[in-house]
């Protein structure tokens, strides 16, 4: 094979949605596995809906994901924009028109809606008549779109990566529109001129694209270009089966990184939805570039779930390194008053260590750990039960014994162990209170971990001022 090169291409009319991440990231594997280039192409000819903050969007997005792109040898930019490119495409439009390939339509839009209309009445398919293939010249000043002349007898026949053969007849192909009446091109034509520029010799994407496919696959012929190989990818759904939407959660993988998804979860998930590998559920990338085939991309929609992404990322956080975790953790804490730039990094690691089993997400793990970092506590409606003046003698057993218990786990077990059995207590109605007043919450690590991770000064401000607050 030769030099694998493939590119995501979106338009820049909102944010990196979940569709296009999973397209993305598909392209990102089979460049990798094959030891390819991978390109990011902007298509911004929609130039009333493209915008400069939805092109930051989505390479924030990409950033974010972990999914870098090689620049491309013909430009001198990060990224390649078509509206840059339109010098090009004008150029292309001229060879077709001179090649007698394509010609100049004046048909208005209100004529064209119409007849479509009428076709639709009719019950035939609405498609152009080509009335002005064979059309002369009008005076310059009345406008014209530039159409391409497409065969009409024969089939095109797409060989494709996912859902094998698919054929069209090529009198279901009409003349397609290359450059409208203001002389920008259109998109079928650009994606064709750009994909044999950067010599992309596979193009995968959504399935919803697979009617642009022998339109272009015509344009290249007429170029004389060699074809690239296809792949489309079946569509993701939601769970009531319509086509995945803001209604189905959020879609945008801007939004799960601010509700606390690691990009290695965004990532695992995203890939098995339409790729598998035997039973296996969970992936490192490392893995994944490895094992990536298109062959192992089913041909069937993909449901979207939100309880399985949760469990995918929660599965990530527990098993993720504490180092890796504290970046991701940081902003988060900061978001909930910390001040970050006095956190010891060997104890943050540590606290992490003890709380990643339990957090789902990153905003969890945040506001597991706030509590080692505040000086002021707060203490939700669950810790009324466990702090209550019955309690009071727990707490003052407690802080009395940890003004000379050393504060390390097995110590401090020991002292618990006294006061239970001086008090005929069992360790959990000591821990409770305890665990309560020192975090302000009712759930955490083992209350020893919890102890030693906030030490002694901590522990005992926090203890003595539930005290003194029941007392009162």
């Amino acid at each position: 094979m030769s030099e694998v090169r493939v590119r995501f291409a979106p338009s820049p009319t909102g944010f990196l949605h979940i569709g296009g991440a999973r397209t993305a990231l598909f392209n990102w594997l089979y460049a990798r596995h094959h030891q390819g280039k991978f390109f990011l192409r902007i298509e911004d000819t929609d130039q009333d809906r493209s915008s400069d903050e939805a092109i930051e969007a989505i390479l924030d997005g990409m950033r974010w994901l972990g999914l870098d792109w090689d620049i491309w040898e013909g430009g001198s930019e990060e990224t390649v924009r078509q509206t840059e490119r339109f010098n090009l495409y004008k150029e292309k439009v001229r060879q077709l028109l001179d090649e007698g390939k394509a010609y100049r339509c004046y048909c208005t839009a209100e004529e064209l809606a119409r007849r479509r209309t009428e076709a639709m009445k009719a019950k035939r398919v609405p498609r152009y008549d080509g009335r002005c293939r064979n059309r002369e010249a009008q005076a310059d000043n009345q406008p014209y779109a530039i159409r391409f002349k497409a065969h009409t007898e024969g089939q095109i026949v797409i060989n494709d990566m996912v859902k094998g053969e698919v054929i069209f007849e090529s009198s279901t192909v009409d003349d397609l529109i290359i450059a409208r009446s203001d002389g920008t091109p259109t998109y079928n034509f650009c994606v064709v001129v750009d994909d044999v520029a950067m010599g992309m010799t596979h193009v995968i994407r959504g399935d919803d694209h697979l009617n642009n496919t022998p339109r272009q696959i015509r344009l290249y012929e007429a170029f004389g270009y060699a074809v690239p190989k296809f792949g489309h990818l079946p569509m993701i759904l939601g769970s009531d089966k319509a086509r995945l939407s803001k209604r189905h959660g959020a879609t945008a993988v801007q939004q799960y990184r601010q509700e606390g998804y690691l990009p290695e979860a965004m990532l695992n998930y995203l890939v098995r939805l339409g790729w598998s590998y035997k039973d296996q559920e969970l992936f490192s990338l490392t893995e994944l570039v490895e094992k990536f085939s298109v062959d192992s991309i089913g041909t069937s929609p993909s449901i979207f779930n939100p309880e399985k992404l949760l469990w995918v990322n929660a599965h990530h956080i527990k098993t993720g390194d504490p180092k890796r975790l504290t970046a991701p953790l940081l902003p988060l804490l900061s978001q909930l008053g910390i001040n970050t730039k006095s956190i010891d990094s060997e104890r943050l690691e540590r606290i992490i260590c003890a709380l990643q089993e339990r957090s789902r997400t990153m905003i969890e793990l945040a506001e597991s750990a706030a509590c080692f970092f505040l000086d002021e506590i707060p203490y939700d409606d669950k810790t009324q039960k466990f702090l209550k003046a019955e309690n009071v003698p727990i707490l003052k057993a407690v802080r009395d014994c940890l003004l000379d218990t050393p504060f390390e786990h097995d110590a401090l077990l020991e002292a618990f162990k006294a006061i239970c059995e001086a008090q005929d207590l069992k360790l959990a109605k000591v821990a409770q209170p305890i665990r309560a007043a020192v975090t302000g919450k009712v759930v955490s690590p083992g209350i020893f971990d919890v102890l030693e991770l906030l030490g002694r000064e901590t522990s005992l401000k926090r203890i003595e001022g539930q005290i003194q607050k029941l007392r009162g």
